[in-house]
């Protein structure tokens, strides 16, 4: 009779073999996480799974070919859409009326339509100028925006209501006549919202949470915070005025104060879109605090539980002006606008909608010119990104899907956009279809840069299917190669993917969705005509922004997104 098994020496030997070299396996696998933080070593398990993705693609490099250059500076207003694309949400009634320009927290829906309701109440309630029957429109116009179709002249309505007189000042600059009718019809303030767990570590750290101390806790790494485009958002440029007079308060456009909010932003990981935008991302739990409006705070309870609501900077009081030469008969219908706005019943229904909440706030900021204000917004356009390199890369879809306006479309917003990027960002371009084709390789983007990226937008042509995951693969990895052999691990990365959103073929969100968070690389998402859904999914794996774009207003919109991130 044979020996058992384990008398058996070969099998012990065979055992212990493999005992050594599982232990030593597991010794080489431990000590290369050593001393690794575990963002680290996400970091490098996301940056295999990259190159494994990447090196399963057939990836063609296409021929650079260079373009004529349009050397005229980026300009908002010159891509402004028709004003269609923001129709009234109230018509007027009457022959005689006013047309008014409202910032969304009023004319909305839901708790942000207060005059909306105010506008249907005062057209049915018979008011007359002169025997004469009036009546007001109103259509739903961000204060930014307004500000770009007045200054323009593109479009002019006979009322602006921004949130604040911030805009109305910069008009004024702008050399555009307007003249205040009325300081406030419905109070509200600016806020910076803290989880209650940051706001507790500040008061402890600093005594107080106010401006100053928030500035204080972002510029010493202590607080992640995020606001708003200053250029759009009413509450953004607010709070950028706001850091300047903190970090100094005699002059807020002195060299010190620049090169301080320089540092400022190296520690500020997003600037929303909008304020929406910034809520939806703060929800999702990567921020420590966000700025907001009171009255959008007093209206979600999901907040008002967990997050602590500190006011700052000018009040936001909805001011109401005359926009150019009125005639009488539209003078005095505003008067009685404004008027039947702060009748009791009017205010009652604003408090109800969320308005009038901290009546006692005063403001903390001295009054600014419409010139401070504008310098403001072109330091923040050119500091935004702090001491950091900034690398993006654009992924536009060729595919068949896109062809015709889509495509025409496209291209005119990546020409247009082009103005508004700056000449030390590093910047490349992927196209794709049911291929991936690297069409001009990350490089500074200098004059020869933007001659290979003008001649490579005029040279698309769309055809075949939809591989829109293998190409933010290839987006990443230019991304992060990039990032390398500039040897600045600091560096801001950024993919803007322009697309229908009808993937077909390759890779799915699956495939890189963990790879993509661990990475921590923001996807910049713009649809034309797009599956939403989709796209909104992708650009919320890192917080990023994503626009549905229609075919009018896209040039505008991506104008407006790049002037905020490039």
């Amino acid at each position: 009779m044979s020996k058992k098994w384990f008398e058996n020496p070969v099998v012990w030997i065979s055992v212990l073999a493999v005992v050594v070299f599982g232990a030593i396996f597991g010794v080489i696998t431990l000590t290369q996480t050593w001393g690794k933080s575990k963002d680290e070593v996400n970091t490098e398990n996301a940056l295999k799974t990259l190159n494994r993705l990447y090196n399963s693609l057939d990836v063609k490099t296409l021929p650079l070919r260079k373009e004529n250059v349009d050397l005229s500076a980026g300009n908002l207003t010159n891509s402004l859409p028709d004003i269609a694309n923001y129709p009234l949400q109230v018509t007027q009634t009457t022959p005689d009326f006013i047309e008014i320009f409202s910032s969304p927290e009023k004319a909305g829906t839901s708790y942000e339509s207060w005059l909306i309701d105010v506008a249907d109440k005062f057209n049915q309630s018979g008011v007359q100028v002169d025997g004469r029957p009036v009546s007001v429109a109103v259509r739903n116009v961000s204060s930014g925006l307004g500000v770009d179709y007045i200054a323009s002249g593109k479009y002019e309505p006979d009322v602006f209501a921004p949130s604040t007189e911030l805009w109305g000042d910069m008009l004024t600059y702008l050399g555009k006549k307007v003249v205040l009718a009325d300081k406030s019809i419905a109070g509200n303030v600016a806020g910076i919202v803290l989880s209650r767990q940051k706001h507790d570590e500040i008061v402890r750290n600093y005594g107080s949470v106010n401006s100053k101390t928030v500035v204080e806790a972002v510029l010493g790494g202590e607080l992640v915070m995020g606001y708003t485009n200053p250029f759009v958002s009413s509450t953004g440029l607010n709070f950028l005025l706001t850091t300047l007079y903190t970090l100094d308060s005699g002059n807020p456009l002195s060299d010190g104060a620049i090169a301080r909010l320089q540092q400022f932003q190296d520690n500020i990981p997003y600037v929303a879109y909008n304020t929406m935008q910034m809520k939806e991302s703060a929800m999702g739990g990567s921020l420590d605090g966000f700025v907001l409006e009171y009255q959008t705070f007093a209206n979600s309870p999901d907040l008002k539980t967990s997050y602590v609501f500190t006011p700052f900077g000018v009040r936001h009081d909805q001011p109401v002006y005359e926009v150019g030469d009125l005639s009488e008969t539209k003078k005095e219908t505003l008067r009685r606008f404004i008027d039947f706005c702060k009748t009791q019943e009017m205010q009652k229904l604003a408090g109800d909608k969320g308005f009038n909440g901290l009546a006692d706030y005063i403001s903390e900021l001295p009054a600014f010119d419409g010139a401070t204000i504008a310098q403001a917004q072109q330091i923040w356009k050119k500091e935004k990104h702090g001491s950091s390199e900034l690398i993006a890369v654009f992924v536009a879809d060729v595919s068949g899907s896109m062809d015709g306006d889509r495509l025409l479309r496209l291209k005119e917003s990546l020409e247009s956009a082009a103005k508004t990027i700056l000449p030390e960002t590093s910047v490349g371009l992927v196209t794709f279809s049911d291929k991936v084709n690297i069409a001009v390789p990350v490089a500074k983007f200098d004059l020869n840069q933007r001659a290979y990226f003008t001649g490579a937008i005029k040279d698309m042509r769309a055809a075949g299917g939809t591989a829109m995951f293998d190409a933010i693969i290839v987006g990443a990895k230019m991304l992060t190669d990039a990032q390398e052999q500039a040897q600045t691990p600091n560096s801001k990365l950024m993919l803007f993917v322009l697309t229908d959103g009808d993937t077909n073929t390759g890779h799915s969100l699956r495939d890189v969705e963990a790879m993509l968070k661990a990475l921590k690389m923001p996807i910049y998402t713009i649809g034309y005509e797009a599956n939403v859904s989709v796209l909104e999914n992708v650009s919320r794996i890192n917080e990023a922004t994503s626009i549905n774009a229609d075919m009018e207003d896209v040039v505008y919109k991506m104008e407006s997104l790049f002037n905020a991130q490039m």
